[in-house]
Order: C-alpha cells, then structure tokens, then sequence
C-alpha cells in the first residue's frame, strides 16, 4: 500500500444519492460537499471529481447542481426513471465504476465518495491494477466489506460537523428515489 504524498494524482467519485441519504437519515443534515472534496484530496493533487446527480422532471436541483459545479465539480447526470406503480429509480453504480475504470491510468489515487458495498469488486479490481484506492463515507452506513476491501476508510462520522451543512444553510433540494 503507497501512503499518501503531495504528489499523487487523485480522482474522486461521489455517488451523491448515497451520500445525501446517509447525512439525511443519520444526522438530518446535509452534505457539505466542498469539505468533502477538500478530505478526499487531502493536500494532493485534484486531478477530477466527479459528481453522479439524478435529474427530476420539474428540475427543482438545478441550484445544486450549479453549486457542485462552483466548487469544481464537474457532474454527471442522470433522468429520474419513474416506474408504473410509483417506483422511482437513478441508480449510477455502473456509471461510477466505468468512470473509475476509464481514468485509473491517469491517477494514482481513485477516492470513492460512498458506502455501498456494491462497489467492492470495483474497488478490488482497482488495487488489482496498482491503484490506491480510498473511500470516504459515514462510517453508520457504511459496508463492512467495502471499508475492509479500500486500503483506506475514512469515516465521515468522526469530525460530522466539518463534512455536514447546518439547516439554515440549505438552499436547495436533492430529488430522492424510491427505495
């Protein structure tokens, strides 16, 4: 395992949905995604950050994704799927994993903003093709499997305060999907 140095390349994937869900439910808050950012990077260099956000039909997360888009982020979208019967689906787990593939040979670092566990057999193939690769998330909503897989975990829950934003604070709405 390399440690961490200034001068690793890093790329930073977050899964936004994950993310928002795991500060809204454990803390009732949400997410500040430029300290985020700023953790994952850790003093190195920020090759890319990626944001995979899911787009509703009324666009009511314009403001969000301009924000993300301020701070550097560049994001990816997806259309909110609407299923007969009320299920609502923006699942970006495939999504995030070719991006990660695709720009591995560019960085020495992939971060991987999220607690899904469906993201250990990315991150095994990751590290088994010479990549350090890291995971932030809230460590209460977090797989065992995949804090055990990343060479490293940071817990999003030690220092919540720095990575949440306060309700005054919140100017914008992120759609949510259906379990």
């Amino acid at each position: 395992m390399t440690p961490k140095n200034k001068e690793q390349r890093v790329a930073v994937f977050i899964d936004v949905q994950n993310l928002y869900h795991s500060a809204k439910n454990i803390y009732q808050a949400r997410v500040n995604f430029k300290e985020v950012v700023r953790a994952a990077a850790s003093g190195r260099k920020l090759i890319w950050s990626f944001a995979y956000v899911v787009r509703t039909k009324t666009g009511e997360e314009k403001p969000f994704f301009d924000a993300l888009q301020s701070l550097g982020i560049e994001i990816r979208v997806k259309d909110l799927q609407e299923y007969f019967g009320g299920l609502k689906k923006a699942d970006w787990d495939v999504g995030i994993a070719v991006d990660a593939i695709k720009t591995a040979d560019s960085v020495d670092v992939v971060v991987l903003i999220s607690g899904d566990g469906d993201y250990v057999p990315l991150v095994e193939y990751l590290k088994n093709h010479g990549k350090r690769v890291e995971v932030l998330a809230f460590g209460k909503s977090t797989s065992s499997r995949l804090r055990e897989a990343a060479d490293e975990f940071i817990d999003l829950d030690q220092g919540s305060e720095r990575y949440l934003l306060k309700k005054s604070l919140w100017p914008i709405k992120i759609p949510t999907q259906s379990p």
